[in-house]
């Protein structure tokens, strides 16, 4: 379960870091199109709401990175190119 978590000692922190601030971004990206996009059919973006929705988001998603994310595998290494989830593929 926490193959990959910051804490295990065969993960390379600097890796674990990048992929981390991947997910980040993505998230913090696709929270601010989702409330842009609801503000706008409700006819005014609130431009406040939706900095801090993503900054929120991005802060959730680096603390829940912390139990271990797929990019960064057992070993440590960082897998460029596999910033899919990957919870439904490992079942």
């Amino acid at each position: 379960m926490l193959k990959s978590a910051v804490f295990n000692p065969s993960v390379d922190t600097v890796a674990w870091v990048k992929a981390a601030a991947v997910r980040a971004v993505k998230t913090a990206a696709q929270t601010a199109i989702a409330t842009i996009g609801t503000s706008a059919v409700m006819g005014q973006v609130n431009w406040i709401m939706v900095g801090s929705a993503s900054v929120l988001a991005g802060l959730v998603s680096i603390l829940t990175s912390i139990a271990g994310i797929p990019e960064v595998d057992s070993a440590g290494a960082y897998k460029p190119g596999d910033e899919t989830d990957q919870a439904n593929v490992q079942g």
